[in-house]
């Protein structure tokens, strides 16, 4: 349950110590990089951040290198090996890795965080943290004081604060219901309209979607890929056929799972997977605060069109609807109540939601920065990012923007897609045959219909 990405920069690698004292400079910025979990005794609570007393920057830290020739498929290879592992519990819930040796002399930085420290819309806030818009940035200016672990509670402390918790939840519990019923009214003009938002978003998520090849049992070992993608050619397609940059990025998502389905040899007649899709629910004034909060939205993906043009029609129509505020506010609200449920039965419903196929695959796309950042005066060129894998989904495809390009990260199940860079090249192969439609007029589209006629439902469409 790791995020990562993988980011290329221009130029030597600096050196290890030099990195290391750039990181420890800004780690005041981000605390809670240097906090680990603490569990409550006997399972009576949720674990809490606790000050790591024996945190060690060098240990978070590692350097490695790529043996000649220092290909790209080596570093594909490492960063699968990587993202495999599991990040102790036991420290706090980042890894660095510092990769040289590259082919072209550039070096790559391996990062990987815990789900639960962050997520993906609010670690493009923290990469301000060590990256700087100059490559002659002034340093950053030191903490008034300097970090020193607060003691650690005592598992009598944890305890005694996690009942006293249990007993203060009816009063959280009627602020949060008045929030509830409020939220829904300012922004749908209804409480029927916020409990029609709640039925939308669980109808979406809790309909069944079809059995495919990437919908099998996942082991231990990853495999890893990317993808690179003009970001000017999809806001073209944007522009030329409607919807939003995101249908188009689910668009060449959806043309290149049909090929690889049909490559495989799976009938994709009237297929229609379900891809899930993070989004964040922070409100603008939480911006930058560390901690996961993400809520699933639903798109449906008819990789069983073979027009690059009326695929992208069909998903647009789709999710018009998906991405209103019905289910945002429904998304909002269940992340709200989430926090009533004891860890014994939210663990069961993340189990639950792992065993029963739900959704096909998770697509999240993030936007990123979009003017050059530098590390240590070093030009970031490329950045890749990784969203990890449920029980039952061997794939899991992750995009970000960055200065005009759009990096495309393509995880999978070590034995389960061993025909991974196939399907990497499929995705090559959709973003080109949609950017090349886009150029066609929006009147050349047959076959349109109405957005609830044309709405394609999850499964086999007839």
């Amino acid at each position: 349950m790791h995020v990562a990405s993988i980011t290329v920069f221009d130029g030597p690698a600096p050196p290890y110590d030099a990195l290391r004292e750039h990181i420890e400079s800004r780690l005041h910025l981000v605390p809670r990089f240097r906090q680990r979990l603490a569990e409550i005794p006997l399972d009576q609570g949720r674990p809490v951040w606790v000050d790591d007393p024996h945190f060690n920057l060098r240990y978070h830290l590692r350097h490695a290198g790529l043996p000649p020739p220092g290909s790209e498929e080596q570093l594909k290879n490492l960063a699968g090996r990587l993202f495999a592992q599991r990040l102790d519990r036991t420290k706090p819930l980042w890894e660095m890795w510092l990769v040289d040796g590259l082919h072209d002399d550039g070096f790559v930085l391996v990062s990987k965080s815990h789900h639960a420290l962050v997520d993906g819309i609010s670690a493009v806030d923290i990469t301000t943290v060590l990256f700087d818009s100059e490559p002659d940035a002034p340093p950053m200016p030191p903490p008034r004081r300097r970090w020193a672990p607060r003691p650690l509670p005592t598992p009598a402390q944890l305890l005694s604060d996690a009942l006293v918790e249990r007993a203060t939840r009816p009063a959280e519990f009627v602020r949060t219901a008045r929030a509830v019923v409020r939220t829904p009214r300012q922004v749908l003009r209804g409480t029927r309209d916020g409990l029609q938002a709640m039925g939308a978003l669980a109808f979406a998520g809790l309909s069944p979607a079809p059995p495919t090849p990437l919908n099998v049992k996942i082991g231990p070992h990853r495999r890893y890929t990317w993808v690179d993608a003009d970001l000017a050619e999809l806001q073209r397609v944007k522009d030329t056929l409607g919807g939003t940059v995101n249908d188009a990025v689910l668009a060449v998502v959806a043309g290149a799972l049909g090929h690889f389905l049909r490559h495989r040899g799976v009938d994709t007649d009237g297929l229609v997977l379900k891809a899930l899709v993070p989004v964040s629910v922070r409100a603008e004034s939480e911006q930058g605060a560390l901690g996961n909060e993400v809520a699933p939205m639903w798109a449906l993906l008819p990789v069983g069109i073979e027009d690059p043009l009326r695929q992208h029609a069909a998903i647009r129509d789709a999710t018009a609807d998906v991405e209103d505020a019905r289910q945002a506010i429904g998304a909002r609200t269940l992340t709200e109540l989430a926090g009533f449920a004891s860890p014994t039965i939210m663990s069961q419903a993340a189990r639950l939601q792992q065993r029963q196929r739900f959704f096909n695959l998770v697509v999240t796309n993030v936007p990123g920065p979009q003017q050059p950042l530098y590390l240590l005066g070093r030009r970031l060129r490329a950045l890749y990012p990784v969203v990890p894998l449920a029980g039952r989904q061997a794939l899991g495809v992750a995009v970000m923007s960055y200065n005009g390009r759009l990096g495309f990260g393509l995880l999978g199940d070590y034995d389960a897609l061993a025909d991974l860079d196939t399907l990497a090249e499929f995705l090559r192969t959709s973003i080109d045959a949609l950017a090349a439609g886009a150029s066609v007029p929006r009147r050349a589209v047959r076959g349109r219909r109405s957005t609830r006629e044309q709405r394609p439902a999850a499964g086999r469409t007839r």
